[in-house]
Order: C-alpha cells, then sequence, then structure tokens
C-alpha cells in the first residue's frame, strides 16, 4: 500500500517567487493541499512549515523537493534528516532534479546504495567548497592589510588624560565609573581600554578601589 505524497516548497525570502517549484509540484501530481511553502533560509532545518509537515508524514509517504537545496543547505544536517527520515521512520524522499535521489518502493538495494554515495558526495563537495571559500576570505583579507586596508570599526580615540587616569585605576585611586565619567566615555569602555593599557606598559596587578 502506496503512502501520500507531499511537496516542499521553499524560497529563502518573500520577495522569491515559489511559480517554478510549485508547477513541477503539480506536474509531479501532488494534490495542492498536500504542498507546503515556506518562506525561509535553508541554513538549518529549524523551520515551523517544514517541522510541520515532517511530523505529519507517516511511514511509506512520500516527500517530494524539487532540488537537495530546497530541503536545506547544510548537507550535514541534510544527511542525518535523509538517514532519520528514510531508515527509522520509513519515509520516501524524492528529489525531481536529480532522479538518483529517489527512495520510492521499487528501488532496489543497488539505487539505494547509489542514493546513499550521491547524498554522501554532496556533502563532501558542499564542506570542500566551505573550507575553500574561508581559505579565498582568510587570503583576501591577508592582502589587504598588507595594503594598509583596516576592519572593522575605527578605535575611539582617548581624550589626553586618559593615561593619567588609566595609572590612578590600576593604583586604586579611582573607580571605573567616576574615570569614565571625567573622560565622558562609559565605564565599559574606560575598563578595556584602561586594561589594554595596563597590559602594553607591564602592568599585571590592579590595586582594587
Amino acid at each position: 500500500m502506496s503512502g501520500t505524497m507531499y511537496g516542499y516548497v521553499r524560497v529563502s525570502t518573500k520577495e522569491q517567487k515559489e511559480d517554478r517549484q510549485l508547477i513541477a509540484m503539480r506536474e509531479f501530481g501532488i494534490l495542492a493541499k498536500n504542498i507546503v511553502v515556506e518562506k525561509q533560509s535553508g541554513k538549518d532545518f529549524a523551520r515551523p512549515q517544514y517541522q510541520a509537515l515532517v511530523e505529519r508524514l507517516a511511514a511509506r509517504d512520500v516527500l517530494v523537493v524539487k532540488s537537495i537545496d530546497r530541503l536545506g543547505r547544510n548537507y550535514d544536517e541534510i544527511l542525518e534528516q535523509w538517514r532519520s527520515l528514510t531508515k527509522e521512520r520509513e519515509i520516501r524522499i524524492v528529489v525531481l532534479d536529480m532522479p538518483l535521489l529517489d527512495t520510492r518502493e521499487g528501488r532496489d538495494l543497488t539505487g539505494t546504495l547509489v542514493a546513499d554515495i550521491v547524498l554522501q558526495l554532496l556533502s563532501y563537495v558542499a564542506q570542500k567548497e566551505r573550507e575553500f571559500l574561508r581559505q579565498r576570505q582568510a587570503e583576501g583579507i591577508a592582502a589587504a592589510k598588507e595594503k594598509g586596508i583596516r576592519f572593522g570599526r575605527e578605535r575611539l580615540p582617548m581624550p589626553g588624560a586618559f593615561e593619567e587616569l588609566a595609572q590612578r585605576w590600576w593604583d586604586g585611586e579611582i573607580s571605573t565609573a567616576r574615570a569614565g565619567e571625567l573622560l565622558g566615555i562609559s565605564r565599559y569602555t574606560f575598563s578595556r581600554r584602561a586594561r589594554e593599557w595596563g597590559a602594553s606598559e607591564g602592568l599585571t596587578h590592579r590595586i582594587a578601589y
């Protein structure tokens, strides 16, 4: 006995259109009432519409997505979801744009094995792409720093009396709040910068106020 087919359609923002995904679902024979549309990032599976749909699924039901990235973008989590749904709950999954990722009844052991291998390969490629992107970003930042390009917010310049008050703070002669008040900055900014100044001066012990 075959189960019910459900379609999951996802776009990342409210501005994006889901028309092509909906057409693909209808052409595959999924009833409109069984198509769930969600407008949310696929960075993880903490998506209310997806979670509600998964709770509805029963053994032998079929979950259909147009492409694997509509299911999600974190391939480690996709692998875990795939394993949980297909192996533990006996739910079938169909990825329309990738026929090899079809676990419906009638697939033999070889077909199931191929689907698992394809998922593992996708996960490996995604991981390598993430590592490559991080490497390129690090190289770009290093190159920019060599050219004198600075990143982040400019540090707030300290008033002329800062070092005197910082020394008094280290000597326990003035409180953080009072020093910040005299300089016109927050106590948190003064404390952070005074500690940095003290470290640069070789100070290691501050007398408590």
